[in-house]
């Protein structure tokens, strides 16, 4: 199977999540910027899933152009990695609404850790089916980013009982690291003398 069809698929998903994600900020009644204090943690909330958000859908883009099939297994694994994504707007909003509560922001981090766990079933599946010394497989190496996040994650659920405001600063954390931008695939791209699809 060509792989247009996923990624026009999965490309679209995330859109619908941003613009449900905005969607959910609802417009003060009143004309004064004094207003907008009360929508803080709402923005807030929205502006650290959306980094969350455009980070999937950058490393997924660059992820499936090295890609060159596509299996049925692979086609649920990315559906899997779409559920947790989906569920991210739900998250959002019980955060923001809730003023960064503990059981928001412990719900927060299991969805950002299932996904993360889906994203490395569909890379591992990817890799498997292309080879271990497929342009994906090298250019992954070692992994340290998917590495830390998942521990990042857990500390950040099991603090949020705690501290929450220190759980949102670990989930910003996570997204900063990913925030970097990773050249790994871009160079391994360039060294085989292809380009990154657009």
């Amino acid at each position: 199977m060509k792989k247009t069809r996923l990624e026009a698929f999965s490309d679209g998903v995330l859109a619908i999540i941003i613009t449900i994600m905005v969607l959910e900020i609802k417009v003060p009644h009143g004309e004064q910027f004094s207003e907008l204090k009360k929508l803080i943690p709402i923005l807030l909330s929205y502006a650290l899933s959306f980094i969350y958000i455009g980070i999937y859908w950058n490393n997924h883009h660059h992820m499936m152009s090295t890609v060159h099939k596509i299996t049925g297994g692979i086609l649920w694994a990315n559906l899997h990695l779409l559920f947790w994504l989906s569920l991210i707007p739900f998250a959002t909003g019980w955060i923001g609404e809730n003023h960064f509560g503990a059981a928001p922001m412990a719900l927060y981090g299991v969805v950002l850790l299932m996904a993360g766990i889906a994203y490395y079933i569909l890379q591992s599946l990817l890799i498997k089916n292309e080879g271990k010394d497929s342009l994906l497989a090298k250019a992954i190496g070692q992994d340290l980013k998917g590495k830390i996040s998942p521990f990042l994650y857990v500390a950040a659920i099991a603090v949020s009982w705690m501290n929450a405001i220190l759980s949102g600063i670990i989930y910003l954390i996570a997204a900063l690291i990913w925030l970097i931008p990773d050249k790994r695939i871009e160079r391994a791209l360039r060294q085989s003398g292809n380009g990154i699809d657009d």
